[in-house]
């Protein structure tokens, strides 16, 4: 079985973090996105595995995973010349791909627990599409499932205005060879794309054999600015104590809290779940639960919770807790020393900033 992953697309949603960075490459918990998708593919035996990239920003990714081999994987990567649909991505893959069934996996989604027990089903009931499901508070973001009397999908609609059931079609998908011939079927949507859900459908009405299995543990696609904040904080709920840094006994550290070789914490309050990265210095601050502080980044009178901070971002003397907020690599945020306090701002296209 080989594994097929989507890195591509522009990140719209995120923006302005995308403007600079693949949106695949944004950490969760100190970890790019993708890191997730490779981590769990590799657990479920799977090493070979091919990356979809955009020829806009595929070559950050490149850099960054390389080979694979430091992730005990083969990676082959596959360049989509424009983004025309996960339908499409499949399309451009047969050749890597061949006759073996594989994982499609979008690789800005995150699911606890891996992926082992969809394989095994998807071997185990001998189908030639298996779809995981969860349910959802508003699934007319997603593809959605209509289920018959026996409990089997019918039929599936991408975006549905009226949905006929509160499952998703998550971004989690194994494959037979079946789905080519599908993808190769269908025609383009109205917003000019092939979309996966389609090709489900038209295997349905094929009499292709189409299982599923719900996620029982949460699943996060990763497309929103919200949806980065709460899969941080759903990875950081599931940490274990980890102190390789320096932490001096003036400083007070309570619950799940990784702090990582090189980091420093001097006269600050860290209450967990939390992660400090490598070479990150904390002096004289609160690092609330649910906070991800990148590698190299530098803190000093301030106080922060339920945020993403990234690699070498520095806050200094900022006399409002920072929460609920997402700061992009070497962002620095300092007070001002001028009379009367005033706030001044260097601000990038379609950022956003919230003052009180």
């Amino acid at each position: 079985m080989k594994a097929l992953i989507t890195a591509g697309g522009r990140g719209t949603r995120l923006r302005p973090l995308t403007h600079t960075q693949n949106k695949h490459l944004i950490p969760v918990a100190n970890k790019p996105i993708l890191q997730y998708a490779l981590e769990a593919v590799r657990e479920a035996g799977i090493t070979s595995v091919g990356i979809v990239v955009g020829v806009d920003n595929g070559q950050e990714v490149v850099d960054w995973f390389g080979d694979g081999s430091s992730q005990e994987l083969q990676i082959t990567y596959i360049w989509q010349e424009a983004p025309l649909g996960l339908a499409h991505v499949v399309k451009i893959s047969q050749e890597f791909i061949g006759n073996d069934p594989f994982v499609f996996y979008l690789g800005d989604n995150i699911v606890v627990g891996g992926i082992n027990r969809f394989v095994r089903e998807f071997t185990d009931r001998t189908v030639d599409c298996y779809l995981t499901l969860a349910r959802v508070r508003d699934p007319e973001r997603f593809g959605v499932p209509e289920f018959g009397r026996d409990g089997s999908i019918v039929s599936v609609v991408e975006k549905p205005r009226v949905p006929k059931s509160p499952f998703a079609v998550s971004g989690i998908y194994i494959y037979g060879s079946a789905i080519f011939e599908a993808v190769n079927s269908i025609e383009p949507s109205q917003r000019g794309e092939l979309e996966i859900s389609d090709a489900h459908d038209w295997l349905l009405k094929h009499g292709y054999k189409v299982g599923h299995g719900e996620i029982t543990g949460w699943w996060k696609d990763t497309g929103l600015p919200g949806d980065l904040l709460e899969a941080n904080r759903l990875v950081l709920s599931n940490v274990q104590v980890q102190i390789d840094g320096n932490v001096a006994a003036s400083s007070d550290i309570a619950g799940a809290v990784i702090i990582e070789e090189g980091a420093e914490v001097i006269a600050s309050r860290i209450r967990g779940p939390a992660i400090i990265g490598r070479g990150a210095k904390i002096v004289d601050s609160y690092i609330g639960p649910y906070s991800a502080i990148g590698v190299d980044a530098l803190l000093q009178k301030c106080e922060v919770e339920y945020s993403i901070l990234m690699d070498r971002v520095v806050v200094n003397e900022v006399d409002v807790r920072i929460e609920g907020s997402l700061l992009g690599a070497d962002v620095e945020i300092v007070r001002s020393q001028g009379k009367p306090r005033v706030q001044r701002f260097v601000l990038g296209e379609q950022s956003r900033v919230e003052v009180i």
